[in-house]
This record gives structure tokens, sequence and C-alpha cells, in this order.
């Protein structure tokens, strides 16, 4: 029978080619991959929350540095609201589908059980975790290489303005992270058939989290969640 270590080496080689980056030292990219319920149930295993901190850095940076030089005319306000879309967790989850990063984290059964591979946050966090271990273990410049070869597209899609943010989404991910539950109720309907425009309001237990109102229940629905998020200061 394979043993522990031997499969997670296997797991770790083929991650290395899929994001085509040798590591020198193969225990970054091991930690960068192992979720916390995983080390808890393997009591001799590091996790990655320490390089989620440093790799949340670093992308920040990067992006920063990016769109400074790309938009020389951009004011403050409008880089700040760049990075803000570029360096959220839908962008770095999409990055993380993109490379399949899910099979690849090690996770204890509860959260496998629960669908961690595929959650939002779980994944993100990974994603900042494999960006700390490529700058530890290769510097600055290999780390950025990694960054703009994913997020390139979408930083220049955001400063296009032609950036799509699933408000619901991200939204329910937050709220699913707290073990609650969101649920949507419709609370005005008003104007003839042709023209109608619906209210929604998105709330979690017995909290209305945000507001919004569109010509169909889902744009209502979206314009609530949107809210919602500005209003926990997500946006």
């Amino acid at each position: 029978m394979t043993s522990l270590k031997e499969s997670m080496k296997k797991d770790l080689l083929e991650f290395e080619k899929i994001i085509n980056y040798d590591f020198k030292n193969k225990e970054l990219l091991q930690i960068a991959l192992t979720h916390s319920s995983f080390a808890n149930e393997h009591k001799c295993f590091l996790y990655n929350e320490r390089l989620e901190f440093l790799g949340d850095s670093v992308l920040g940076l990067v992006v920063s540095d990016y769109i400074f030089n790309v938009k020389k005319n951009f004011p403050e306000g409008k880089l700040t609201k760049i990075r803000a879309t570029v360096v959220c967790e839908e962008s770095l989850s999409k990055v993380a589908k993109q490379i399949n990063i899910g099979n690849y984290l090690f996770l204890g059964k509860g959260e496998k059980i629960s669908g961690g591979r595929n959650r939002i946050s779980i994944l993100a966090d990974a994603i900042e975790a494999v960006i700390a271990a490529i700058y530890i273990d290769g510097g600055y410049e290999c780390a950025k290489e990694f960054i703009l070869f994913y997020l390139r597209d979408t930083i220049h899609n955001t400063i296009d303005g032609n950036i799509f943010r699933d408000y619901k989404t991200i939204l329910q991910e937050i709220i699913q992270s707290k073990n609650e539950k969101l649920t949507y109720k419709l609370v005005d309907e008003k104007g003839p058939d042709h023209n109608k425009e619906f209210e929604m309001q998105v709330r979690s237990g017995g909290d209305v989290l945000g507001e919004g109102k569109g010509k169909n229940k889902k744009e209502a629905e979206k314009e609530a969640a949107k809210n919602a998020l500005i209003k926990m200061g997500q946006l």
C-alpha cells in the first residue's frame, strides 16, 4: 500500500508540472497545499495559513506595481478599485479552478465531505499560499511571473470594465463560511405587467443584509447581494 508521504510526493510533482514551476524546496509546496483540517488530523504536518498571509501581500504588490505602470494616468482611487477587484476571492478561485488546485489540496476528512475542494475561500487561500511558496523558493520575479501569467487578463478586463462579478455566489460563500444560511424574499412588486419592478431582500437568519430592485426577481436578488457585500465592506 502506498504511504501517505509517497502519495503526497506524487501529487506535488504533478502540481509542479501544471504550474510549470519546479520547487527547490518541495516542503514549501506541501505546506502551501495543506489545509488546517488535514494538519489537525495528521499532527506532524504544517499548514498554509502563514503562507496565505505572505502571499496576500506579494499578490497585492505585484498587481499594484503592474497597474501603476500600465495606467500612468489613473488616480489613486481608481487604482485602488482595480486592485480590489483583481485581488479578491472570486478572481483567485478562478485561477484555482483553472489549475485544478482543489484536486491537489490536502484536506481533512470532514472538509472533503463538506465540499472543501470546491469552496471558494479555501481555493483562494491556497492560491495565495502557493504564491508565497514560489516567492520564498524562487524570489519576487518568479512569483510575479506566476501571478501575471494567470491574472493579466483579469487585470485588463477590470481596467476595461469588462469584469463580471457573481455577487450572489460571493455572498453565499461568505455566509456559508460562518455556518449560516442565505434566503431571498420578495418584499415589493409594482408596475404594469410589461414594466414591472421587483424589490428583494437578502437575509441571514433574522437579519436583513441588503435590498435590491430590478426588472425581474433574479436581477433584484443580484442587486440585493451586491448591496449586502458593500455594507459588509467586501466591495
